[in-house]
């Protein structure tokens, strides 16, 4: 990994942090898998964009029906 691509991440984190009020380090609990049956769903706001089979980072179980997630784009 290259300085400049190491300090996008880094300014990635710092943005995801302050957008969620998300305090520590972020720790990845597990990886899903988006159904490849779903449709695909636009993201708005603090939603995140679905597609097929995308693999997401799951960050932190907030309740019974969201997850604090991010993609392959650390979004």
């Amino acid at each position: 990994m290259t300085l400049k691509e190491c300090k996008k991440e880094e300014k990635a984190d710092r943005e995801f942090q302050k957008k969620f009020k998300f305090e520590g380090n972020i720790a990845v609990l597990t990886r899903m898998m988006v159904d490849p049956a779903t449709t695909e769903k636009r993201g708005g706001g603090k939603n995140l964009p679905l597609r097929r089979g995308e693999i997401l980072d799951v960050i932190q179980f907030t309740n019974k029906e969201q997850i604090l997630c991010r993609n392959s784009q650390r979004r």
